[in-house]
């Protein structure tokens, strides 16, 4: 009779079960249907970054212009480069450790030096000096691309070696992630680590070129009127960012280097990395402006015309000649600005054509009525040395990206603390709510709403919904109604609305209407090509794709209520990225939103700097200065005293967000955050 009785119980459960399984994979079928498809998410971050993106002002008189270019560089360094934390490193003193000399070649020998861009981060260089200086001379501040190689390219080497053969000072220096800096640490993508801690992670790049150009400008034989840097690629991008920015380079010659902001929203190869598209630039200038801001100073941009890089010069070029020749025409200088068009190889090079161009740009701007300049190349292949040869010592424990925001993020936020006071708790949560409103360029969106299909699932009505952010954006949503409800829950996921058919499941049994929603950059709205250069760009042209996403999950919770007339509602999150925008969603928008439920949350956001992760991994947990004015702990108590859960909580977790529970009791209530049920 017993075993009887269990074998029937067991049955039953296996029944229900099985019912159980079926109805979630019948919800993930409904889940994985598409709504708005690949094409449209990527036309419009496409579209939004290019309409943001400043046109060049129309000036008439050469002292309009001269007054604006010195306005945007003050503008781009104070807000740009040296923002936040990293404006103690603007006025450090550059220091510079000569080491031993090596013979080049004929005529010249090779000094190795390193320099500290910051402190503790050292930069390692080579000055190839001429044998016989006498008096001033003109200097060449030499910087490469994205090579593993370094400093100790040969065409780079070449390039040095031939300035020096011309009886020119030549400084090579290493850029950060190259060469003897090639590392971990140091690879692009964890610039954004800075950002985090609202020290801007652009500085480092370019104190590296600035203490650089200090060295050449502090070298007795350099004639500082007749300096120059040139590079390609990467070094081409250091090259225009300099030199617009530090009129102390009198002429540039950046090499397969950049295109402007419009260009990249549509050529993706050109959309480049972290350090070409930081925070907000494109808010003051676009690569236009700082091209024309070179007037009437020599430039000459060099492109390749079948280049497999990036850059092309039949799209990349005209755009900037087109902008920045009214400026120099300003100034009576038109025959400045020139161009030259590489075809021979035409890839992406700064092969022999290319430093011939380069020759002749220093030959008629440095050495103008000098018949003896040799303006083609000095065949010198024999001298190129090899990287051991090369090799510059470092101190041990370099800094890099990694190490300085590792420093940072332990002093961080910079005010910690929750009031223990009721009425200072208020005041705290009133002015915390609007601080990160402004942080993370919170949008006030309206939704249109457009009902795609309806279809039934048992007594549950499915709909599916596309949701547009005044015309800005388009989001896909599955609502799963029941035929009785009192309460709505909104679910976004990491891994996109597509994964939540248990979660969704679970709170259909528990009488809710359910809204499936893929925010920006997440599910259905992931940006189908080179997707966290798009992130990055978004913040490069004034928001944040962490602000984004809270505005419109923010926005479906006004949607919904207003739609159904129905009472505010609860957020549910899945993972680490999608927790972080939920909870500033809630803690923003206060009369739609119910409450939070956090599932598989991070414990703190200097865990994104502990585990080590890139801007390419998880964009928009990287904006810029969020650690620095809030953690966790913080984003939860601007949402207190509606309920926030961490669903099962790490012992990390339960460590840092300790205190949450009084938090909540100084404003009235009695709710417990920590390891509530779901």
């Amino acid at each position: 009779m017993v075993l009887r009785f269990v074998l029937s119980f067991w049955i039953v459960f296996a029944f229900a079960v099985s019912l159980h399984a079926a109805e979630q994979q019948q919800i993930a079928a409904l889940l994985k249907r598409e709504i708005v498809g690949p094409v449209l998410p990527l036309a419009e971050v496409q579209r939004y970054c290019e309409e943001k993106v400043p046109k060049m002002p129309k000036v008439e008189l050469a002292a309009e212009w001269e007054a604006e270019a010195a306005r945007l560089r003050a503008a781009v360094l104070e807000k740009i480069v040296y923002r936040g934390g990293a404006a103690k490193w603007r006025n450090a003193k550059t220091k510079v450790e000569w080491l031993d000399t090596i013979e080049g070649g004929p005529g010249y020998s090779i000094k190795k030096l390193r320099y500290e861009a910051l402190p503790g981060l050292w930069i390692p260089a080579l000055l190839y000096e001429p044998e016989k200086l006498a008096g001033r001379v003109p200097a060449v501040l030499n910087v490469n691309g994205h090579t593993a190689l370094g400093k100790q390219y040969p065409a780079k080497q070449l390039r040095c070696i031939n300035q020096a053969k011309r009886g020119m000072l030549a400084l090579n220096v290493e850029w950060l992630g190259m060469g003897q800096l090639r590392s971990s640490g140091n690879n692009h993508a964890r610039m954004n680590q800075l950002d985090l801690c609202g020290t801007s992670g652009l500085a480092p790049f370019y104190l590296c070129m600035k203490r650089g150009l200090d060295v050449l400008l502090s070298l007795e034989n350099t004639d500082p009127d007749r300096v120059a840097m040139t590079g390609l690629s990467g070094g081409g991008w250091q090259t225009i960012i300099l030199s617009s920015l530090d009129t102390r380079v009198k002429l540039a010659n950046p090499v397969a280097g950049y295109s402007s902001f419009r260009t990249r929203a549509r050529h993706f190869k050109d959309l480049g990395d972290s350090e070409q598209t930081p925070n907000d630039l494109a808010t003051l200038v676009d690569y236009t402006h700082l091209t024309a801001m070179m007037a009437p100073r020599p430039t000459l941009l060099t492109y390749n015309s079948k280049d497999d890089c990036c850059f092309e010069s039949g799209y990349a070029m005209k755009p900037l000649t087109a902008a920045a020749m009214p400026a120099f025409r300003l100034f009576g200088k038109q025959d400045a600005l020139r161009t030259h068009v590489n075809d021979d190889p035409g890839t992406h090079n700064y092969e022999v054509d290319n430093r011939q161009a380069f020759y002749r740009a220093l030959g008629d701007f440095f050495f103008a009525g000098d018949d003896k300049f040799n303006r083609k190349e000095i065949p010198s292949e024999k001298e190129v040395k090899s990287e051991k040869d090369l090799a510059v010592e470092l101190p041990e424990g370099n800094e890099d990206f990694h190490t300085l925001a590792l420093a940072l993020c332990k002093q961080l936020p910079r005010e910690p603390k929750l009031p223990a006071e009721k009425t200072a708790a208020v005041k705290w949560q009133r002015d915390r709510r609007t601080a990160l409103g402004k942080l993370v360029r919170a949008k006030p969106f309206k939704v249109g709403a457009l009902k795609t299909e309806t279809e039934k699932l048992g007594d549950v009505t499915v709909n599916f919904w596309r949701l547009q952010m005044d015309g800005d954006w388009t989001l896909p949503a599955t609502e799963f109604v029941p035929a009785e409800s009192k309460k709505t829950a909104i679910v976004a996921a990491d891994a996109g609305r597509a994964s939540v058919a248990a979660h969704v499941a679970r709170l259909l049994a528990s009488g809710h209407r359910v809204i499936a929603v893929d925010p920006f950059y997440f599910g259905e709205s992931k940006i189908s090509q080179k997707a966290f250069l798009f992130a990055v760009l978004v913040a490069g042209v004034g928001d944040r794709p962490l602000g984004l996403q809270a505005s419109q999950l923010a926005a479906v919770a006004r949607w919904t209520t207003a739609e159904h007339q129905s009472a505010p509602v609860t957020l549910v999150a899945v993972g680490p990225r999608s927790s972080t925008f939920t909870l500033i969603a809630a803690g923003l928008e206060e009369k739609a939103v119910a409450g939070v439920e956090l599932h598989e949350s991070l414990a703190t956001l200097k865990e994104v700097i502990e585990k080590d992760w890139t801007v390419s991994q998880t964009p928009e947990l990287f904006c810029f200065g969020l650690l620095e004015a809030f953690d966790l702990k913080q984003l939860a108590a601007t949402v207190a005293p509606r309920p926030v859960s961490f669903i099962a909580p790490s012992d990390r977790a339960k460590q840092e967000l300790a205190g949450l529970a009084t938090w909540y009791r100084t404003l009235g209530s009695n709710f417990r955050p920590l390891g509530s049920a779901p």
